[in-house]
């Protein structure tokens, strides 16, 4: 495996997983089926703030490349959280101590090859999810707020490339590539598995994917 073929293969292991992740019961297991603007707003707020907690705790690492590129990645995630929070009507307060299952694992990883690993496959399951929130905003005619996480969905996008290019500063052989290709598809599979029980919780199928 090598830094081109790896997020196709990352995809193509978790094509359904993916797939589900961004079917329309994306919003409905966000929000708890509570599907209203402010509702979705405060879901993605938390979302990107989970991320930039994340992304912080990952500036500790020991590489110069990699600590900056969390940096960044830090950074650009409170710049999202700050525009969706920009457009709630009542402000919002993070649970510090509300992280998601995926962000709980990938805030385990301590290795620059998990991590960045981890980014590819966080970015792919996000991006799948970010598509329903634009959708959803579309469907409410409401395209400046459609237009605003179509651009935060961009970025989500690349962070796929983002990672990718630190694996290939950093793996160093196909064990890497491999223990990197585990870290991804368990990242998805992690996200996939939360929406699963989410959805089964409130009596729904997760697997229709229309």
């Amino acid at each position: 495996m090598d830094a081109a073929s790896f997020p196709h293969a990352i995809e193509d292991a978790k094509a359904t997983e993916l797939d589900r992740l961004g079917s329309q019961q994306a919003l409905v297991a966000l929000t708890d089926a509570d599907l209203d603007a402010e509702t979705v707003l405060r879901a993605a707020a938390r979302s990107e703030y989970t991320a930039r907690e994340t992304f912080a705790e990952w500036t500790d690492t020991a590489t110069d490349d990699a600590r900056e590129t969390f940096d960044a990645l830090a950074d650009e995630e409170a710049d999202h959280y700050e525009r969706v929070v920009a457009e709630l009507d009542g402000g919002f307060t993070p649970d510090e101590t509300d992280a998601d299952r995926m962000h709980d694992y990938l805030r385990s990883l301590d290795a620059t090859v998990e991590r960045a690993a981890g980014l590819v496959g966080r970015s792919l399951a996000t991006d799948r999810t970010q598509l329903q929130v634009v959708n959803f905003f579309v469907n409410e005619a409401d395209e400046r707020r459609a237009d605003l996480f179509r651009e935060l969905r961009a970025d989500t996008q690349e962070g796929v490339s983002t990672g990718v290019d630190l694996l290939a500063a950093h793996c160093d052989g196909e064990g890497d590539w491999e223990r990197a290709r585990e870290t991804a598809e368990e990242v998805v599979q992690i996200a996939y598995d939360e929406y699963a029980e989410t959805l089964e919780g409130m009596g729904l199928d997760p697997k229709p994917i229309c």
